[in-house]
Order: structure tokens, then sequence, then C-alpha cells
């Protein structure tokens, strides 16, 4: 039982017994327990052939799914005992389903497929009990679907993954420069033309090349929604990002007069084709104002506040009720040059232009609590002053999270030196198109989210951490899958395990377990990068990217 993937905080066995799985083995479901019970009928039993019929509390040949109060509200304790069958019993329905999980890896590789490969073969559950729960309510990854456009296929297809590394926050970063991919039915050109480019720079922007075929796709309304139940059968909360005031080319495109029309002519504007920071920025209008009032209102319908909690995991459901404004990476210059942001700055009494986004972040943040939300932001809000309630990605770093943390505001931990997967995984020149730093799966092993600077009631504002993958490198899945995996595992393994101080964790025996995990993720059909580095296919030869020189800033 020593091969799961994050590590659990107990587990003893008897290496000489098992529990035998076959077609005579049931399935028994407390209730609250129905979504893992529907899961592993779905998933595993069409993974091994095994029908796992409805069964009795006291079949001795069963799987049996409880509540226990006793535990923590994501915790399992899954006990595999012959002649007793096998037991999850979980603090909520979400450690129930998070024991689920822990029961697909210890099936082997085969369990992680949509049939079965190999109809009359046996299968057992290695005998003994394995005690866990997670270390931080919220384990994230942040997917960039703008830079690069994720079909919804490719979307559930990553929820999938997400869970079976037991991670529970999918932040999903719908709308930037380069594209906005979800329908706002009173404001249709912001998919009929803000969803498509005509040509995207392939590499880095130091790069000469160019795909000149146009990019492009948006979520519909019901595609959000089945993306959003899809994730709450899963235990996962989807916490949307729609990035204000700047990374906005796309809306602008679509609607100019959003834009700073007294200093740039916003109608001769079209969706970005390009990367980096954009210079042109929403204008800080009451117009503004309304039209995202309106945007998000159909937003809070299409990502309800309990879309977790209607599962039973009350536990950790208050992240369903975060709204990600983004605040990052917002120029000035425009503000400065406009006659108009000049007049709303000396109207409102303000000191400057840090103090207009502090100003504009801070509206939405209002209103996003008199409707029941929180916002959440990248470490940029701080500028200028930050928002009341607010809680903070710091992805700067760690700085930005300290000083929110010893403000008293909430933190999600992110920082691009550490748990950015964009970031090349290996310093050789085989690696495609490089980014940044060189992570290694080690690096990411031993990232720390909690900084030592902050004493233990500012630490307790660590909601968690997260990945994020920026995609403007990464053109499709096969792209993705490679700079998300295997270093994925990794940080799952970092965001639930007890482990102890980075130089102390035993890389060793973690890659010993990523040597029975890869034959999962073969099994899933995920293109990770290899241990020896890229396969001929996974290379860019020739395709700028980004490296940056000398080792990133690590604790």
């Amino acid at each position: 039982m020593t091969d799961v993937i994050p590590a659990p905080r107990a587990a003893a066995g008897s290496p000489d017994r098992a529990v035998p799985l076959d077609r005579g083995t049931t399935l028994w479901a407390a209730e609250g327990t129905g979504g893992t019970e529907r899961w592993l009928r779905g998933t595993l039993g069409a993974a091994l052939g095994l029908p796992l019929a409805p069964g009795a509390e006291d079949d001795p040949d069963s799987v049996r799914l409880r509540l226990d109060d006793t535990l923590e509200p994501e915790a399992y304790r899954l006990a595999a005992v012959p002649g007793r069958g096998v037991e999850i019993r979980g603090g909520s329905p979400a450690g129930v389903f998070w024991g689920a999980q822990t029961l697909r890896q210890l099936l082997g590789p085969d369990a992680f497929r949509r049939a079965p490969v190999r109809p009359d073969a046996a299968h057992a559950v290695p005998a003994g009990v394995i005690e866990d729960a997670p270390r931080f309510r919220w384990r994230g990854l942040m997917l960039d679907v703008a830079r690069h456009f994720m079909p919804k296929d490719g979307v559930l297809r990553y929820l999938d993954l997400m869970a079976a590394h037991k991670l529970n926050v999918l932040h999903f970063h719908l709308t930037d420069d380069q594209g906005w991919r979800v329908e706002i039915k009173r404001c249709p050109r912001l998919t009929e033309v803000g969803s498509w480019r005509a040509r995207t720079r392939f590499g880095h922007r130091a790069s000469p090349l160019w795909d000149d075929k146009p990019h492009g796709g948006h979520y519909t309304q019901d595609d959000i929604r089945e993306i959003v139940a899809y994730a709450a059968e899963r235990h996962i909360a989807v916490v949307p990002e729609i990035d204000v005031p700047g990374h906005s080319q796309a809306a602008i495109a679509a609607y100019p007069e959003l834009g700073n029309t007294d200093v740039v002519d916003t109608s001769a504007l079209t969706v970005w084709d390009d990367w980096g920071v954009n210079p042109n920025v929403l204008a800080p209008t009451d117009a503004t104002l309304r039209f995202y009032e309106g945007v998000f209102e159909e937003l809070l319908e299409l990502f309800p506040a309990d879309a977790v909690a209607s599962t039973g995991s009350a536990g950790f459901a208050a992240f369903s009720s975060f709204f990600h404004i983004g605040g990052d990476e917002c120029p000035k210059e425009q503000w400065r040059a406009s006659p108009a942001a000049q007049t709303r700055i000396a109207e409102l009494g303000l000191a400057d232009e840090d103090a207009l986004q502090s100003w504009f972040i801070g509206h939405f943040d209002a209103w996003l609590a008199a409707r029941g939300r929180r916002m959440i932001g990248w470490d940029e809000i701080l500028e200028g002053g930050l928002a009341s309630g607010a809680a903070v990605s710091s992805w700067r770093g760690y700085a930005g999270g300290i000083a929110a943390a010893r403000a008293g505001h909430d933190v999600v931990m992110c920082p691009e030196q550490q748990v950015y997967l964009d970031h090349r995984q290996a310093p050789g020149e085989d690696e495609p198109v490089p980014i940044g730093y060189v992570r290694t799966l080690e690096d990411v092993y031993r990232f720390e989210p909690v900084p030592p600077e902050l004493d233990e009631a500012q630490a307790r504002h660590v909601l968690g951490t997260q990945a994020n993958v920026w995609t403007e490198v990464m053109e499709d899945q096969a792209r993705v899958d490679y700079q998300v995996f295997p270093r994925l595992a990794a940080f799952a393994e970092v965001a639930w395990s007890a482990l102890p101080a980075p130089a102390e964790r035993d890389f060793a025996d973690f890659g010993r377990r990523m040597t029975a995990h890869y034959g999962r993720l073969d099994a899933l059909g995920v293109g990770y990068r290899p241990p020896t580095g890229p396969r001929p296919w996974q290379r860019r030869p020739g395709v700028l990217g980004r490296p940056l020189e000398g080792p990133p800033p690590s604790r």
C-alpha cells in the first residue's frame, strides 16, 4: 500500500494478503455517498469489467461506503480486510470520494482505463488500512484557456486528472487579450468577435514564427453548466476568472467603448495575436462598470456559490463562492494620458493611477460581496491598497501573500518561481519552447506554500496552494500534458500530504512511487515528460522561448 500519490498520512498493510475484487463483488453505499457509488460503478467498474452490483451492508465480498463524522471533512479511512471486503469511511462525501481515488490506485494501472484490457484478469486490493486527510483545503490548478482554447472535452478530462490527484479547485482563466471564452447572452460580440484571433505567434514573443490560421473557440453557457456540474460530482470547485482592468483587449475589440477612447482609436483594435503585457486597458468609467456588472450577473448564475455544497461537501464548499477578477499587469500609461481618467481620479479624490485601480477593484469587491460572493485577485490588487474582504493569489513570489496574510487577508500561494508549470522542466536544448526558470520534478516536490516569515495566526490565512498553467506556448492538449505532467503529481503531494520541511523530503521515495504512477498516467493517455527527457515528437526545434538565467528564488 506504499505506491499511493499523494502520500497518505498513515498506511499499514499485510504484504502477503489481499482482498479480491471480482464479478461477484458488490457495492453498498450509505446515505450521502451516492456520488462516489456512481463514480465507482461507472469508472472503476467500467475499467475492470466489474458490475459492482448493489449489495447488502453485511456482505463480506463487497466495497462499502460510509460517512463518519468523527473524521475531518475531507479525511477518509480505507480498510481492506480479507473475508470482510473493503470499507471506505469519509468525514464527508468528499472524503469518501478521495478514498475511492486511493482504492483505484491500489488496483493498478488497469483501473485507470475506460474499458477492460484483460477481462479475465484477477483484481485485488492489498490488505491493510490507510488513514488520510489533506494538509490544505485549497488544492488548485489554474488552467488558462484564453491564450489557447481548450475544448470542453479537454476541460472535463483535466477535471478527471485533478480528481485522480485529489486536487479540488479549478481556477478557470476565461478571458485575456488573446481571447474571450465564455458566452454572455447580453453581450454577444464578446464571443462573436472576442473569441477569435486572425493568427497566433508560435513560441515566445521574440519568435519570428507565426501560425497564420485563425484560432479561437468559446464555451456556451450550457457548456459551463456541464463543466461546473461535472466538477461538483468530483468535489472540485470551479473559480472563474474574468481579468480586469488589464488583459482586456479581446473585450475592447468586441466593444470599443470599453477602452480609453480619448487616447487610442479602440475601433481599430482586434483580438491580440501576440504575447506579453498589453497596454490597452479598460476605461475607468461608469459605463465600463455597468457593462461588467451585467457580465458578472450572468456568470454568477453559471458558477453558483453552492455548486459543491449541493454535493454535501460543506467542509470546503466556500471555495465555489469565490470569483476571480484578475487585477494583474495593468499598465497605467493610457490612464496617465487620458483626460477622462485624470478627471475621474480628481473627482474621486484619489492619489494616483494605482489608487484608481484599487478603486476599480474595490467596486467589484463590494458588488460581489453584496451578492454573497468573495473576490479573489492576483497580488497586484495590493497596489493602491487592498480591497476589503479580498483574497490574494500570490504569483510574484511570496511577498504579496506575506503582506496580505499579515493584513488579515486569505491567500492562495502560487509563486511563479515555484509552481508555474509553463516554466521549463530541464536546462537541456531539447526542452520544447523553453520558458522561465528550470523547475524540475524535484524542485516542485520541494516547494513549500507557507512562508516561514508568517507566524501561526498569519499562516492560517494561507488557504492553500495552486499550480498555474499559462498556455501561450501550449497550442494543444499534447503540449499542456507535457508541461503539466509529471510535475502536477509532485505538486499534488505538496498540497495534500503532511510533508516535512523541503530539505528533508524523501524525493527518492517519491521517485519510486512515481515509477508506479507513470503506469497510471500511461493508462489515462497523459503525454507527460518522461524522466529521460522529451520524446522526439515532444520537441520544438527552432521555436524561441524565454529562458531565464540563474537559479530561481527558492526556499
